[in-house]
Protein backbone atom coordinates (compact mmCIF):
# COMPACT_ATOMS: atom_id res chain seq x y z
CA UNK A 1 0.00 0.00 0.00
CA UNK A 2 1.36 3.49 -0.97
CA UNK A 3 0.65 6.65 0.37
CA UNK A 4 -2.75 8.13 -1.56
CA UNK A 5 -3.40 11.10 -3.29
CA UNK A 6 -5.76 13.27 -1.23
CA UNK A 7 -8.83 14.69 -2.72
CA UNK A 8 -8.37 18.28 -3.64
CA UNK A 9 -10.15 21.29 -2.78
CA UNK A 10 -11.22 24.43 -4.25
CA UNK A 11 -8.18 26.62 -2.81
CA UNK A 12 -5.83 23.42 -4.42
CA UNK A 13 -8.21 23.33 -7.92
CA UNK A 14 -7.40 27.59 -7.73
CA UNK A 15 -3.65 26.64 -7.47
CA UNK A 16 -3.72 24.46 -10.50
CA UNK A 17 -5.37 27.35 -12.57
CA UNK A 18 -3.10 29.86 -11.79
CA UNK A 19 -0.25 27.79 -12.73
CA UNK A 20 -1.77 26.64 -15.87
CA UNK A 21 -2.67 30.31 -16.38
CA UNK A 22 0.90 31.00 -16.02
CA UNK A 23 2.12 28.27 -18.37
CA UNK A 24 0.28 29.94 -20.70
CA UNK A 25 2.01 32.98 -20.43
CA UNK A 26 5.27 31.81 -20.85
CA UNK A 27 4.49 29.74 -23.85
CA UNK A 28 5.26 32.98 -26.66
CA UNK A 29 8.31 33.82 -24.36
CA UNK A 30 10.01 30.66 -25.14
CA UNK A 31 9.22 29.87 -28.28
CA UNK A 32 11.89 28.53 -30.53
CA UNK A 33 12.24 31.65 -32.70
CA UNK A 34 13.18 33.60 -29.33
CA UNK A 35 17.38 33.55 -29.65
CA UNK A 36 18.29 33.65 -25.65
CA UNK A 37 16.22 30.99 -25.00
CA UNK A 38 18.62 28.61 -25.03
CA UNK A 39 20.78 30.48 -22.25
CA UNK A 40 17.88 30.54 -20.13
CA UNK A 41 17.42 26.90 -20.78
CA UNK A 42 20.74 26.06 -19.66
CA UNK A 43 20.29 28.38 -16.75
CA UNK A 44 17.57 26.77 -15.67
CA UNK A 45 19.00 23.42 -15.93
CA UNK A 46 21.92 24.75 -13.65
CA UNK A 47 19.84 26.26 -10.99
CA UNK A 48 17.88 23.22 -10.84
CA UNK A 49 20.77 21.05 -10.37
CA UNK A 50 22.41 23.29 -7.67
CA UNK A 51 19.31 23.41 -6.41
CA UNK A 52 18.83 19.95 -5.55
CA UNK A 53 22.19 18.87 -4.76
CA UNK A 54 22.36 21.90 -2.18
CA UNK A 55 19.47 20.44 -0.48
CA UNK A 56 21.93 17.67 1.00
CA UNK A 57 24.71 19.85 1.67
CA UNK A 58 26.73 19.45 -1.17
CA UNK A 59 27.44 23.18 -2.54
CA UNK A 60 28.31 24.66 -6.33
CA UNK A 61 27.07 27.73 -8.30
CA UNK A 62 25.02 28.12 -11.08
CA UNK A 63 27.58 29.77 -13.41
CA UNK A 64 29.90 26.07 -11.96
CA UNK A 65 27.21 24.06 -13.04
CA UNK A 66 26.80 25.82 -16.81
CA UNK A 67 30.81 25.63 -17.00
CA UNK A 68 30.24 22.26 -16.69
CA UNK A 69 28.04 22.12 -19.06
CA UNK A 70 30.11 23.63 -21.77
CA UNK A 71 33.13 22.05 -21.32
CA UNK A 72 35.05 25.48 -19.23
CA UNK A 73 36.60 24.88 -15.53
CA UNK A 74 34.57 25.26 -12.55
CA UNK A 75 36.06 28.13 -10.22
CA UNK A 76 34.17 27.91 -6.92
CA UNK A 77 33.07 23.94 -6.32
CA UNK A 78 35.05 21.64 -4.44
CA UNK A 79 36.15 18.26 -6.43
CA UNK A 80 34.05 16.34 -5.04
CA UNK A 81 30.63 18.55 -5.30
CA UNK A 82 31.73 18.39 -8.89
CA UNK A 83 30.96 14.90 -8.68
CA UNK A 84 27.75 15.47 -7.34
CA UNK A 85 26.86 18.47 -9.23
CA UNK A 86 27.71 16.69 -12.46
CA UNK A 87 26.04 13.08 -12.10
CA UNK A 88 22.90 15.06 -11.15
CA UNK A 89 23.63 17.05 -14.04
CA UNK A 90 23.63 13.67 -16.23
CA UNK A 91 20.63 12.30 -14.74
CA UNK A 92 18.73 15.54 -15.42
CA UNK A 93 19.87 15.59 -19.09
CA UNK A 94 18.59 12.06 -19.27
CA UNK A 95 15.40 13.06 -18.06
CA UNK A 96 14.94 15.88 -20.53
CA UNK A 97 16.13 13.06 -23.11
CA UNK A 98 13.12 10.76 -22.02
CA UNK A 99 10.55 13.20 -22.06
CA UNK A 100 9.96 12.67 -25.78
CA UNK A 101 10.73 8.75 -25.61
CA UNK A 102 7.98 6.32 -27.31
CA UNK A 103 7.46 4.03 -26.59
CA UNK A 104 7.78 5.11 -22.51
CA UNK A 105 7.52 2.86 -19.68
CA UNK A 106 8.07 3.06 -15.73
CA UNK A 107 10.33 0.46 -15.14
CA UNK A 108 12.74 -0.48 -12.26
CA UNK A 109 15.29 -0.98 -14.68
CA UNK A 110 14.81 3.16 -15.84
CA UNK A 111 14.47 4.00 -12.12
CA UNK A 112 17.61 2.22 -11.38
CA UNK A 113 19.43 3.37 -14.23
CA UNK A 114 19.02 6.99 -13.17
CA UNK A 115 20.21 6.13 -9.90
CA UNK A 116 23.54 4.78 -11.05
CA UNK A 117 23.71 7.30 -13.43
CA UNK A 118 23.22 9.88 -10.54
CA UNK A 119 25.38 8.48 -8.26
CA UNK A 120 27.80 5.60 -9.85
CA UNK A 121 30.95 7.63 -8.24
CA UNK A 122 28.93 5.95 -5.01
CA UNK A 123 30.36 2.53 -5.27
CA UNK A 124 30.23 1.77 -1.45
CA UNK A 125 26.58 2.36 -1.88
CA UNK A 126 25.77 0.26 -4.77
CA UNK A 127 24.39 2.52 -6.87
CA UNK A 128 21.71 1.51 -9.34
CA UNK A 129 19.90 -1.55 -6.96
CA UNK A 130 17.91 -1.63 -3.83
CA UNK A 131 19.46 -1.19 -0.38
CA UNK A 132 19.57 -4.90 1.16
CA UNK A 133 19.82 -3.28 4.49
CA UNK A 134 17.45 -1.05 6.75
CA UNK A 135 18.28 2.64 6.31
CA UNK A 136 17.58 5.70 8.47
CA UNK A 137 17.33 9.19 7.90
CA UNK A 138 18.96 11.59 11.24
CA UNK A 139 17.50 14.01 13.04
CA UNK A 140 19.00 17.32 13.61
CA UNK A 141 20.02 16.51 16.99
CA UNK A 142 22.75 13.96 17.71
CA UNK A 143 21.78 10.58 17.44
CA UNK A 144 18.35 11.63 16.54
CA UNK A 145 16.38 9.64 13.71
CA UNK A 146 13.69 11.56 11.88
CA UNK A 147 12.13 9.22 9.52
CA UNK A 148 12.85 4.72 9.78
CA UNK A 149 12.27 3.36 6.14
CA UNK A 150 10.34 0.26 5.81
CA UNK A 151 12.59 -3.04 5.95
CA UNK A 152 14.54 -3.63 3.12
CA UNK A 153 12.22 -6.86 2.25
CA UNK A 154 9.49 -4.53 1.78
CA UNK A 155 11.40 -2.70 -1.29
CA UNK A 156 10.76 -5.14 -4.40
CA UNK A 157 7.03 -4.88 -3.49
CA UNK A 158 6.85 -1.27 -2.77
CA UNK A 159 8.51 -0.09 -5.58
CA UNK A 160 6.64 -2.69 -7.98
CA UNK A 161 3.93 -1.17 -6.97
CA UNK A 162 4.83 2.75 -7.11
CA UNK A 163 5.98 1.58 -10.82
CA UNK A 164 2.54 0.10 -11.50
CA UNK A 165 0.99 3.40 -9.88
CA UNK A 166 3.34 5.53 -12.15
CA UNK A 167 2.01 3.63 -15.16
CA UNK A 168 -1.54 3.36 -14.65
CA UNK A 169 -2.64 4.60 -11.42
CA UNK A 170 -4.72 8.35 -11.21
CA UNK A 171 -4.46 8.77 -14.49
CA UNK A 172 -7.04 11.17 -14.25
CA UNK A 173 -5.47 13.54 -11.89
CA UNK A 174 -3.13 16.74 -12.72
CA UNK A 175 0.03 16.40 -14.10
CA UNK A 176 1.73 18.05 -10.97
CA UNK A 177 -0.31 16.29 -8.66
CA UNK A 178 0.60 12.85 -9.71
CA UNK A 179 4.55 14.34 -9.41
CA UNK A 180 4.22 15.65 -6.30
CA UNK A 181 2.68 11.71 -4.69
CA UNK A 182 5.55 9.90 -7.63
CA UNK A 183 8.64 12.19 -5.50
CA UNK A 184 6.77 11.27 -2.13
CA UNK A 185 6.20 8.01 -2.21
CA UNK A 186 9.89 7.13 -3.73
CA UNK A 187 11.57 9.39 -0.98
CA UNK A 188 9.19 7.69 1.76
CA UNK A 189 10.35 4.07 0.43
CA UNK A 190 13.96 5.16 0.67
CA UNK A 191 14.60 1.76 -2.02
CA UNK A 192 18.53 2.82 -1.82
CA UNK A 193 21.51 3.40 0.76
CA UNK A 194 21.95 7.03 -0.66
CA UNK A 195 20.53 9.65 -3.11
CA UNK A 196 16.88 8.71 -2.24
CA UNK A 197 16.20 12.83 -2.18
CA UNK A 198 17.81 13.22 -5.34
CA UNK A 199 15.85 10.77 -7.35
CA UNK A 200 12.40 11.46 -5.90
CA UNK A 201 13.15 15.13 -7.14
CA UNK A 202 14.46 13.39 -10.46
CA UNK A 203 11.39 11.14 -10.66
CA UNK A 204 9.02 14.47 -9.69
CA UNK A 205 10.63 16.21 -12.74
CA UNK A 206 10.50 12.91 -15.12
CA UNK A 207 6.34 12.79 -14.29
CA UNK A 208 6.20 16.53 -15.55
CA UNK A 209 8.61 15.92 -18.59
CA UNK A 210 6.27 12.79 -19.64
CA UNK A 211 3.53 15.57 -19.37
CA UNK A 212 4.62 17.84 -22.60
CA UNK A 213 2.93 20.77 -21.70
CA UNK A 214 5.79 22.93 -21.20
CA UNK A 215 9.44 22.03 -21.40
CA UNK A 216 11.16 20.45 -17.82
CA UNK A 217 13.28 22.95 -17.30
CA UNK A 218 10.15 25.97 -16.97
CA UNK A 219 8.39 22.71 -14.79
CA UNK A 220 10.88 21.58 -12.18
CA UNK A 221 10.46 22.23 -8.98
CA UNK A 222 14.14 21.59 -8.10
CA UNK A 223 15.43 25.32 -7.91
CA UNK A 224 12.42 26.21 -5.29
CA UNK A 225 12.88 23.26 -3.08
CA UNK A 226 16.82 24.10 -2.94
CA UNK A 227 15.72 27.32 -1.30
CA UNK A 228 13.13 26.10 0.76
CA UNK A 229 15.11 22.92 2.21
CA UNK A 230 14.01 22.87 5.47
CA UNK A 231 10.32 23.82 4.60
CA UNK A 232 10.68 20.43 2.10
CA UNK A 233 11.86 18.48 5.13
CA UNK A 234 9.29 19.93 7.82
CA UNK A 235 6.68 19.13 4.88
CA UNK A 236 7.98 15.72 4.46
CA UNK A 237 8.53 14.32 7.93
CA UNK A 238 4.97 16.64 8.93
CA UNK A 239 2.42 14.32 6.17
CA UNK A 240 4.41 11.04 6.28
CA UNK A 241 5.33 10.03 9.84
CA UNK A 242 8.90 9.11 11.62
CA UNK A 243 7.92 5.85 9.76
CA UNK A 244 6.41 4.38 7.10
CA UNK A 245 2.70 4.90 7.81
CA UNK A 246 0.52 4.91 4.52
CA UNK A 247 -2.65 5.13 6.03
CA UNK A 248 -2.41 8.49 6.59
CA UNK A 249 -3.38 11.96 5.14
CA UNK A 250 -0.48 13.62 2.98
CA UNK A 251 -2.45 16.73 2.19
CA UNK A 252 0.15 19.18 3.79
CA UNK A 253 3.10 17.79 1.45
CA UNK A 254 1.02 18.14 -1.59
CA UNK A 255 -0.27 21.70 -1.07
CA UNK A 256 3.62 22.61 -0.35
CA UNK A 257 4.61 20.89 -3.71
CA UNK A 258 1.64 22.75 -5.27
CA UNK A 259 2.68 26.22 -3.58
CA UNK A 260 5.97 25.51 -4.98
CA UNK A 261 5.43 25.09 -8.22
CA UNK A 262 3.32 27.96 -8.23
CA UNK A 263 6.17 30.32 -6.66
CA UNK A 264 8.58 28.63 -9.38
CA UNK A 265 6.77 29.53 -12.17
CA UNK A 266 6.23 33.12 -10.76
CA UNK A 267 10.09 33.05 -10.64
CA UNK A 268 10.88 31.74 -14.24
CA UNK A 269 8.18 34.26 -15.98
CA UNK A 270 9.47 37.01 -14.62
CA UNK A 271 12.95 36.07 -15.66
CA UNK A 272 11.67 35.36 -19.09
CA UNK A 273 9.97 38.66 -19.44
CA UNK A 274 13.15 40.72 -17.80
CA UNK A 275 15.34 38.56 -20.05
CA UNK A 276 13.38 38.90 -23.45
CA UNK A 277 13.77 42.57 -22.91
CA UNK A 278 17.02 42.87 -22.39
CA UNK A 279 18.43 40.77 -25.11
CA UNK A 280 16.30 43.53 -27.50
CA UNK A 281 18.40 46.30 -25.27
CA UNK A 282 21.87 43.94 -25.81
CA UNK A 283 21.02 43.60 -29.58
CA UNK A 284 20.12 47.08 -30.05
CA UNK A 285 23.26 48.83 -27.65
CA UNK A 286 25.49 46.17 -29.74
CA UNK A 287 23.77 47.55 -32.93
CA UNK A 288 24.79 51.09 -31.85
CA UNK A 289 28.63 50.41 -31.07
CA UNK A 290 28.70 49.04 -34.79
CA UNK A 291 29.73 45.29 -33.31
CA UNK A 292 27.81 42.00 -35.08
CA UNK A 293 24.59 41.05 -33.72
CA UNK A 294 26.36 37.80 -32.42
CA UNK A 295 28.14 40.00 -29.36
CA UNK A 296 25.03 39.83 -27.59
CA UNK A 297 25.39 36.33 -26.96
CA UNK A 298 28.44 37.26 -25.34
CA UNK A 299 26.96 39.74 -22.89
CA UNK A 300 23.99 37.99 -22.36
CA UNK A 301 24.88 35.30 -19.86
CA UNK A 302 27.18 37.65 -17.72
CA UNK A 303 24.28 40.69 -17.69
CA UNK A 304 20.96 38.33 -16.49
CA UNK A 305 22.90 37.00 -13.71
CA UNK A 306 25.32 39.98 -12.61
CA UNK A 307 24.35 39.72 -9.10
CA UNK A 308 24.44 36.52 -8.21
CA UNK A 309 27.98 36.04 -10.03
CA UNK A 310 27.07 35.94 -14.01
CA UNK A 311 29.97 35.12 -15.84
CA UNK A 312 30.27 34.07 -19.71
CA UNK A 313 33.09 31.28 -20.59
CA UNK A 314 34.49 31.38 -24.78
CA UNK A 315 33.03 27.85 -24.45
CA UNK A 316 29.33 28.92 -23.90
CA UNK A 317 29.76 32.24 -25.81
CA UNK A 318 31.58 29.54 -28.92
CA UNK A 319 27.99 27.04 -28.47
CA UNK A 320 25.67 30.30 -28.23
CA UNK A 321 27.10 32.40 -31.17
CA UNK A 322 27.83 29.21 -33.41
CA UNK A 323 31.05 30.47 -34.07
CA UNK A 324 34.44 28.62 -33.84
CA UNK A 325 37.02 29.31 -31.05
CA UNK A 326 39.22 31.71 -32.85
CA UNK A 327 36.00 34.01 -33.20
CA UNK A 328 34.86 33.93 -30.42
CA UNK A 329 38.37 34.79 -28.58
CA UNK A 330 38.65 37.49 -31.12
CA UNK A 331 35.23 38.89 -30.00
CA UNK A 332 35.58 38.71 -26.07
CA UNK A 333 38.93 40.82 -26.84
CA UNK A 334 36.85 43.51 -28.74
CA UNK A 335 34.63 43.43 -25.78
CA UNK A 336 36.75 43.70 -23.02
CA UNK A 337 38.94 46.74 -24.63
CA UNK A 338 35.70 48.45 -25.26
CA UNK A 339 34.75 47.73 -20.94
CA UNK A 340 31.36 46.02 -21.33
CA UNK A 341 32.97 42.97 -19.91
CA UNK A 342 36.04 42.21 -17.75
CA UNK A 343 38.36 39.10 -18.08
CA UNK A 344 39.28 36.89 -14.84
CA UNK A 345 41.77 34.04 -14.85
CA UNK A 346 43.94 31.96 -17.18
CA UNK A 347 43.26 29.00 -19.46
CA UNK A 348 39.86 26.60 -19.09
CA UNK A 349 39.22 28.93 -16.19
CA UNK A 350 39.31 31.94 -17.93
CA UNK A 351 35.75 34.10 -17.43
CA UNK A 352 34.51 37.02 -18.16
CA UNK A 353 32.05 39.48 -16.21
CA UNK A 354 30.00 42.20 -16.80
CA UNK A 355 32.18 45.54 -16.99
CA UNK A 356 32.35 48.88 -15.86
CA UNK A 357 31.90 50.57 -19.05
CA UNK A 358 28.06 48.84 -20.18
CA UNK A 359 25.23 51.24 -20.45
CA UNK A 360 23.49 51.23 -17.26
CA UNK A 361 20.13 51.27 -18.84
CA UNK A 362 21.37 47.42 -19.75
CA UNK A 363 21.89 46.98 -16.20
CA UNK A 364 18.78 48.56 -14.96
CA UNK A 365 16.65 46.03 -16.66
CA UNK A 366 17.48 43.27 -13.96
CA UNK A 367 14.84 43.77 -11.21
CA UNK A 368 14.03 41.13 -8.53
CA UNK A 369 10.69 39.81 -7.99
CA UNK A 370 8.46 39.16 -5.16
CA UNK A 371 7.13 36.01 -5.07
CA UNK A 372 3.52 35.33 -3.53
CA UNK A 373 2.08 32.55 -1.35
CA UNK A 374 -0.60 31.45 -4.18
CA UNK A 375 -3.04 29.92 -0.92
CA UNK A 376 -2.84 33.00 0.83
CA UNK A 377 -2.23 35.99 -1.61
CA UNK A 378 -3.32 38.53 0.40
CA UNK A 379 -0.22 38.32 3.07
Amino acid sequence: MLYETPPLDAADHRVLDGIDAMRAELQPLIRPTRTWVGSLRRELLARHVQGSIGIEGYRTTVADVEAMMTGAEPLATAKSDQREADGYRQALSWVLRLAEAEPFTYTDGLLNGLHFVMAGHHTRDAPGWWRTSGVWVRGEQPGAIAYQAPEAEQVPLLTKELIEWLNTGNLEAPALVRAAMAHFNLVKIHPWRDGNGRMARALHTLVLAREGLLAPEYSSIEEWLGHHSLRYYDALAAAGGSVWSPQRDVTVWLRFALAGHHQQLQLVRHRAEIQSRLWVALEEAVRRQGWHERYAYALFPAVKAEGEGGMVHRAAYQIDAQISGQVAQADLRTIVRAGWLAAHGAGRGRHYTVGDALPGEIRDLIQPTRLVDPYHPEQ
